[in-house]
């Protein structure tokens, strides 16, 4: 079914308008007559766009030329080890922990991939890397694109080789090393995205940007307050959009002196004003040959994109340019991250991010699970997964999981359970009960507030999950969960004894 969704919305985008193809000698190409690109004459400045500004196609539509299907390739990169995100990654890679009741954080790339017609995806993966790829191989594991444009999704794993003896070293290492594999690809284009992200993008505006302004590289960049631009890597622009100096977390003066006019992005005056900041998301796009240039021939020992290779490629005089994204995104990295991000899709009467876009569905996994069973239940403001049975218990702004099990006078308050990977059968339940186990889900008359329950917890009866003593950091592996700021994290597969008071 998703399959079948994917291909049937990406064939819903309009002909390519016809234009030139590219020469032999370089993937570049001329612009549509709708979105000519204006260049330097005589040494004139090129002229602003107006009144759209310059991350905007001056095409009303997006229609790529060559197709995205055909002319992009897209490259997610799993990411590192997760340890700000443990113990949730103690037994997974970081995009597939879990999200929003149903889903995993590698389907939001996958999907906005999907959506823009991108249908040739590699997943780069190295740590804890087997439910990541048992979930892509299960969801997308057919192919996407149709017998015309040969789409897939495929997992590259990190692999030592007689040339290179390495694991990935970074995320342009990561890339350096399939290099070989990517440039068998006749596209134009490489869509370098970060498995952990959330956010809905249509990637067809983004490249279609980056072919109108002639770039190299062109960077996802979002607009940001002070408060926060110390948290990132911050980019300078001049009036065309072009990136021209670079900083990572700058604080004080240095602070100040990466302010930039966010209304060249397409920001009005009044929010430029509260948004003085761009930083980098991560997410680029680079053209083919000078990514093969960059990576092999400038920057042979480079590691990261973010502060080495594209930095480096602004110093020697490439076309790095800014794209403007003013919208939800999200970074998890964090436990308190990841908590606020679930949470967020709860909020009414906009959710931070929303799943309930037709024009733009997020995929994932068809599990044929059974519709969640409610058994005279109090639930509100909440989100709840498939083939749960929730039954005479309380749930407030709280994100249930699949096939979450959660027994009677239980209260679930602000958390998010994960839910299960399978069920247990009466047999099972009944051996649990003669023996005195405890079968997964939440035990009866049990208090649940401000957690994080990971998948196939067993918690018992009349618990209390609800940080008694406000701590903001402890570590208890031993006992079957950890605090990070302040958020109680039960850990995958974790025991929790009845009477058990946290």
């Amino acid at each position: 079914m998703a399959m079948a969704m994917a291909t049937a919305t990406a064939a819903t985008y309009g002909a390519p308008i016809p234009a030139p193809a590219p020469s032999a000698s370089s993937p570049r190409r001329a612009a549509p007559d709708g979105g000519r690109r204006l260049r330097a004459v005589a040494g004139r400045p090129r002229p602003l766009f107006s009144p759209r500004a310059v991350s905007d196609s001056r095409n009303s539509q997006t229609c790529l030329d060559p197709d995205a299907s055909t002319s992009v390739l897209g490259i997610i990169l799993g990411g590192g080890a997760g340890t700000r995100l443990y113990p949730l990654t103690k037994k997974r890679a970081k995009p597939a922990v879990p999200l929003g009741a149903n889903y995993r954080l590698i389907d939001i790339p996958v999907s906005n991939c999907l959506n823009s017609n991108v249908s040739k995806i590699y997943v780069l993966t190295q740590f804890n890397s087997a439910s990541l790829n048992r979930h892509l191989s299960r969801a997308y594991g057919n192919n996407i694109g149709g017998y015309k444009n040969d789409g897939f999704v495929e997992v590259l794993a990190a692999q030592q080789s007689p040339e290179n003896p390495n694991w990935f070293q970074g995320t342009a290492d990561a890339v350096r090393q399939y290099l070989w594999l990517f440039e068998e690809h006749n596209v134009m284009e490489f869509l370098i995205l970060a498995g952990d992200h959330l956010y809905r993008m249509d990637y067809q505006k983004f490249i279609q940007a980056h072919r109108e302004t002639d770039a190299d590289i062109t960077v996802a960049a979002l607009p940001m307050d002070e408060e926060r631009a110390t948290a990132f890597g911050l980019m300078k622009i001049d009036d065309e959009g072009r990136i021209v100096e670079f900083s990572e977390k700058p604080k004080g003066e240095k602070l100040k002196a990466m302010m930039v006019d966010t209304t060249i992005l397409g920001l009005d005056s009044e929010r430029a004003k509260e948004l003085p900041y761009i930083a980098s998301m991560g997410i680029y796009v680079f053209s083919k040959d000078a990514m093969l240039r960059l990576l092999r021939d400038n920057f042979p020992s480079a590691n990261d994109f973010g502060s080495e290779v594209i930095p480096g490629a602004t110093e020697i005089g490439m076309r790095v340019q800014a794209y403007l994204y003013d919208g939800y995104w999200e970074d998890i990295g964090t436990i308190e991250a990841f908590y606020n991000a679930n949470l967020g899709i709860t909020k009414k009467p906009v959710p931070d991010f929303s799943f309930y876009d037709r024009s733009a569905p997020i995929y994932t996994q068809s599990r044929y699970l059974p519709p969640s069973k409610v058994l005279d239940a109090d639930v509100t403001d909440s989100v709840i997964g498939e083939g749960c049975v929730i039954n005479h218990c309380k749930i407030n702004h709280s994100v249930v999981g699949l096939r979450s099990c959660i027994s009677e006078g239980a209260v679930i308050e602000d958390s998010l359970l994960m839910g299960a990977d399978y069920y247990e059968t009466e047999n099972d339940k009944k051996v649990l009960s003669e023996t005195g186990g405890i079968p997964i889900g939440i035990g009866k008359n049990t208090h649940i507030k401000k957690a994080i329950i990971d998948k196939n917890a067993r918690i018992g009866e009349n618990v209390k999950i609800i940080n008694v003593d406000d701590i903001q950091e402890a570590s208890r592996e031993s006992d079957g969960y950890f605090i990070k700021s302040g958020i109680v994290t039960v850990i995958k597969d974790a025991l929790i004894p009845s009477g058990t008071v946290i």
